[in-house]
């Protein structure tokens, strides 16, 4: 039976289109929007955790805290990095000095940074080199004069390229000469550091030959992954606390703490707007029962010719109940497609990798349906109640 009326409902469709058509577009922009704001939230939310991921979500930052006082400066020392080692989720701490100093090669010369640089600044912030190589053990361990130079600042020092092998000086008061041995691929920023116009000098070599600071500027920090970071965080917040007793005794920031926060703003946001999205569905609902209750009107004879043979009640109310949610059902695969596409096009015209959810597509569809089933019940009751004498006199 259910087929039948099926069929009978795309027939009854197929003889007022343009009415079934002007019906069909509440619906349609309601799935649809639905369907769009989901997909485009869920676009952005992984767009903002792709581009955080580029500061690597392992990633924390751990600095002096303002007005810390004496304790905090007595911890912020070379000696903090094992202890920092030792709380769970850590698996290295890298203390860093970085100053402003001025550069020259032959007759270029820049003002930029120079950052104190361990290997393990490779898996941590997924440095590539475009040249050469990044600072190794073996430099690390010997001292070496070498520096691996952002691909800004070789441009600037080696306008014609062959930075690789070449020698600058860093210019102040102990001038020191330093061999190239890499240049960075383009890298955007990460945790505060422009890798593109940034020198990257093994932390020996700066603290014997560049400058001899009194404590690290900060420690970066590389956190096991696998044990959520953001927990990480909040443990060496604490045991900041636990040694000095004061709350602000450091700052610790992390990128995966950063992207949590944006993405419950961003679902947050989603939600709220799928929700006012939602209510065109109901709009297009009542459009639904008011054709529904013409549809009634209009085949009141139709109906007491079906009761006049036999027709029970029952089938009557399934007829025009299947009818209703065929046309909301019809309605919602329309607005699916129509909200997917103007979804992709939108994110991709963001340059936003493009995330749907099947499952935000199943809901808004079920909840289409469901419009036609909750819109759709009286005008099948009605129908079903009529009385088979008064609707075979109707004119």
């Amino acid at each position: 039976m259910i087929n039948e009326n099926i069929r009978t409902a795309f027939q009854s469709f197929a003889g007022n289109k343009l009415r079934t058509l002007l019906s069909m577009v509440g619906i349609v922009i309601g799935v649809a929007s639905v369907v769009a704001i989901t997909a485009y939230g869920a676009s952005a939310s992984e767009s903002i955790k792709r581009q955080i991921a580029k500061s690597g979500l392992e990633t924390i930052m751990v600095m002096m805290g303002r007005d810390a006082g004496g304790e905090s400066l007595r911890l912020f020392k070379e000696e903090l990095a094992p202890e920092l080692e030792e709380i769970e989720g850590v698996l290295q701490a890298m203390p860093v000095n970085q100053r402003s100093v001025t550069f020259r090669a032959g007759k270029q010369s820049a003002t930029d940074t120079i950052v104190t640089a361990l290997p393990g600044f490779v898996p941590l912030f997924d440095i590539e080199a475009a040249e050469g190589r990044f600072l190794s053990e073996a430099d690390l361990t010997e001292r070496s004069p070498v520096v691996v130079l952002g691909a800004e600042l070789a441009a600037t020092l080696f306008p014609s390229g062959g930075a690789v092998g070449s020698y600058l000086r860093v210019l102040g008061q102990n001038p020191q000469q330093l061999r190239i041995v890499g240049v960075l691929a383009k890298k955007s920023d990460a945790m505060g550091m422009n890798f593109d116009s940034t020198a990257f000098v093994p932390r020996t070599t700066y603290l014997t030959r560049i400058a001899r600071p009194a404590r690290p500027d900060r420690f970066i920090v590389r956190a096991d992954g696998s044990k959520d970071p953001a927990a990480t965080a909040k443990r060496i917040e604490t045991f900041f606390f636990d040694l000095t007793g004061k709350s602000n005794a450091a700052r610790v920031m992390s990128p995966s703490t950063v992207a949590e926060t944006l993405s419950g703003v961003t679902d947050t946001l989603t939600t709220f707007l799928t929700g006012v999205a939602a209510i065109s569905l109901v709009v297009g609902g009542i459009g639904i029962m008011n054709i529904m209750l013409v549809s009634v009107t209009e085949r009141t004879r139709e109906i007491g010719i079906r009761k006049a043979v036999g027709a029970p009640p029952r089938a009557i109310l399934s007829q025009f109940l299947v009818e209703a949610v065929v046309l909301t059902g019809t309605g919602g695969l329309l607005g699916v497609a129509v909200g997917a596409g103007a979804s992709y096009a939108a994110v991709k015209a963001l340059s936003y990798p493009f995330v749907i959810s099947p499952a935000a597509c199943a809901v808004a569809w079920l909840v289409s349906a469901g419009t036609g089933i909750f819109f759709g019940l009286y005008p099948a009751a009605r129908a079903a109640r009529l009385d088979p004498v008064a609707a075979l006199s109707y004119e």
